[in-house]
């Protein structure tokens, strides 16, 4: 948002929460205050009507399973749903908000959160995500202080954060950059003092999630080797 702010103007920007009963009342908070700070257009529409009605829909074809990502999913494929409606009715492009992180480990929802024109921070990795928020904090508080210290969820279930099965992004982003910008193999990962077991979940979860990154939006170019159209590899292939 406020890379959108420093492009084109508060006027031309316009930002939309979807909450449901998962989203936190701090998360609405911040996102009111960041708009307002932004001096943009806001709008907070409540989706728990439309969440509700799919489960209820979906109970009779789900009967016996239990709630996991798929309920979860649907949530933020409803959030794609709805901003491609504003995006076609008011003549806007939509800006998603996956970061390179994220992006490479399927931390990202088809149809949901990967549901835009353009992906302005699709390749910076989720610790210098928070790097750039604090320079543009240089001056005065744009981007909230609870922004930067909360921990990260994508509150599609109860007390859900991204530390419950990612590790810490300090860690993480080390390693991916190791393995995708500097091109280090499984062997050297684990040389270089990386976890054996750690390194095969998060390469594991890479090779899974490459047919995502096949229909992502394209993103901004920042680093040697970004990806989408930076870095193709084949989306079926064996690993461990």
């Amino acid at each position: 948002a406020a890379l959108a702010v420093e492009a084109l103007g508060s006027t031309a920007i316009t930002g939309i929460a979807f909450p449901t009963c998962y989203s936190s009342e701090h998360s609405k908070i911040d996102a009111a205050l960041l708009a307002k700070n932004l001096n943009i257009h806001y709008q907070e529409i409540s989706i728990e009507e439309m969440r509700t009605a799919f489960d209820t829909f979906l109970a009779g074809h789900f009967s016996g399973l239990p709630f996991d990502i798929t309920e979860e999913n649907i949530q933020a494929r409803i959030r794609g749903l709805l901003l491609m409606a504003f995006s076609n009715k008011f003549r806007g492009l939509v800006l998603t908000t996956g970061n390179k992180s994220e992006l490479s480990v399927g931390y990202c929802t088809l149809y949901g959160d990967m549901c835009g024109a353009l992906g302005l921070i699709g390749d910076l990795w989720k610790t210098q995500v928070y790097d750039l928020g604090k320079y543009i904090n240089r001056y005065e508080e744009v981007i909230p202080q609870n922004i930067f210290i909360k921990p990260p969820s994508a509150e599609l279930r109860p007390n859900q954060t991204d530390q419950d099965t990612l590790p810490p992004y300090s860690i993480l982003d080390l390693l991916l950059k190791d393995y995708i910008e500097q091109h280090l193999s499984y062997e050297e990962l684990v040389t270089k003092g990386y976890q054996a077991d750690l390194v095969k979940k998060i390469l594991k979860l890479m090779y899974q999630s490459e047919y995502k990154r096949y229909q992502m939006p394209p993103c901004l170019k920042v680093s040697e080797k970004a990806l989408g159209e930076g870095r193709r590899i084949p989306i079926c292939q064996g690993f461990f």
